[in-house]
């Protein structure tokens, strides 16, 4: 081997070696990195709202039927209508951190929401604490002190202070915007802004006539809510709020609504311990003690959601699309009731079958008995807001979603012993039934009562929710 052979060798190996341990010390570094980097496990994931638990939703929910329970002026549709705005604000709130779910604000027209800072990071349960909190302020600035301290006592305790300052007051300020947004929409709203003042207002005078209702014994309370059928909806048109027409006025014992009455009279006299354990398990006509059957159903979307353990963004999708259908329906509901002024079974009854009877529904409270709420009877609104809350809740938990109802477990004033139900279409009609049995409605209230709620369903579910 020559000079210049063995050179070339000599330095070929030697660039080999070196290339050899700059390769090993590059390897050796590289490991070292990972090493120092933590593990996949320990790395804290970033919360959506699809992954964050829904418990600050429920809370507020469960603190909205207390306060709404003994609130001045909260009848049905005012519950109803103060709900769904309290329930759209949340949606809206916590949508933009959803993967499934998004706005459905642009759908209503006069309303424009907030948006976030993209790129920036948001506590989606941070943001939903002021939604609910100014929300809630908002629509019971009229509620007595204990109530008051309750919402100033949740929204402390939801308060979060540990973690990244920004995030924190990032997310605190378009939680505050979306509600300040929402809420100043509602009042935009005359006809139903703060109607919880006026909910049976004095210049109200009944129409007179055969088979027109007036206000009925014990109380001959004033009629509730007669204009209701101004105040504004969220997707039922004005066709929706009219009601087929009812059965023509007849005292002949031969016509259908004759044997309507009848069949009411029949069924209550005597009332069976099963049918008064139904009436009375799906009453809530009586103030301070109960919610009332709007907010029925929320508790009954409550013990689901609560059950499923679903998610937060499920869990406020839950309940707008309950709050804006129970809205709806009320709104239509009242405007047909006002429209068609059907006496109520009681009047009729004692005209035509038994002076003396009286309904089983009693009051508690004022131990009066045999009451009938104060508006006309056609449709019923328990069973306009049974048949749009079971449309609803089976469009999103499905039509065979078996459960057993807890609202009233544990009452003394009346049997509030839970029941089993197959699906939630079977609660609404058996809702409706209650009606009849109670004395305070006919079958045609709630049959018609059922086909709006199911029809203004259909259009709440119809709204594009999902991404």
């Amino acid at each position: 081997m020559n000079f210049f052979t063995h050179k070339l060798t000599w330095k070929t190996s030697t660039i080999s070696r070196n290339y050899s341990i700059r390769y090993t010390l590059l390897i050796a570094f590289v490991w070292m990195l990972a090493a120092c980097q933590p593990k996949t496990d320990d790395v804290a994931p970033v919360l959506t709202a699809s992954t964050t638990d829904a418990s600050v939703a429920t809370q507020w929910m469960d603190l909205f039927l207390n306060v709404e329970r003994y609130a001045p002026g909260y009848r049905p549709p005012v519950a109803a209508r103060t709900l769904a705005y309290i329930g759209l604000a949340a949606y809206e709130t916590v949508v933009p951190g959803s993967a499934k779910y998004q706005s459905v604000a642009s759908r209503f027209s006069g309303l424009t929401v907030p948006k976030i800072e993209t790129g920036k990071s948001y506590r989606w349960d941070v943001a939903l604490n002021e939604t609910y909190y100014l929300m809630m302020k908002g629509f019971f600035p009229h509620v007595v002190d204990a109530d008051k301290a309750r919402i100033e006592e949740l929204y402390k305790k939801l308060t979060i202070t540990v973690g990244g300052a920004d995030e924190l007051d990032r997310s605190k300020k378009f939680g505050q915007a979306m509600a300040t947004a929402v809420f100043d929409y509602s009042k935009t709203d005359a006809a139903g802004d703060a109607a919880y003042l006026r909910n049976q207002p004095a210049d109200y005078v009944p129409p007179t006539g055969v088979g027109k209702w007036q206000p009925t014994a014990p109380d001959f309370g004033r009629a509730l809510l007669p204009y209701w059928g101004k105040v504004r909806t969220f997707v039922a048109s004005e066709t929706d709020k009219v009601a087929k027409a009812p059965l023509d006025y007849s005292t002949n014992v031969k016509s259908t609504l004759f044997a309507q009455g009848l069949e009411v009279y029949s069924n209550t006299t005597p009332l069976s311990k099963e049918q008064q354990w139904i009436g009375e398990f799906w009453s809530d006509d009586i103030y301070k003690l109960t919610f009332e059957p709007a907010g029925r159903w929320l508790a009954v979307a409550q013990q689901v959601v609560i059950k499923e353990k679903v998610a937060l963004d499920k869990a406020v999708y839950t309940y707008a699309k309950i709050g804006i259908g129970l809205s709806d329906i009320g709104v239509a509901c009242w405007n047909s009731k006002y429209i068609y002024n059907i006496e109520r079974p009681i009047t009729y009854i004692r005209r035509t079958i038994d002076p003396t009877w009286v309904t089983r529904l009693n009051n508690p409270i004022s131990v009066a008995v045999g009451v009938t709420p104060p508006f006309p009877a056609y449709p019923s609104g328990h069973s306009c807001f049974g048949a749009v809350a079971a449309e609803v809740l089976t469009n999103i938990y499905g039509t065979a979603y078996a459960m057993t109802d807890r609202c009233h477990e544990g009452r003394t004033e009346f049997n509030g012993t839970p029941r089993s139900f197959n699906s939630f279409y079977e609660m609404a009609q058996e809702n409706a039934y209650s009606r009849v049995v109670l004395g305070v409605h006919y079958r045609m209230d709630c049959e018609e009562g059922l086909r709006m709620g199911y029809a203004i369903g259909r259009k709440v579910n119809q709204l594009t929710w999902e991404k």
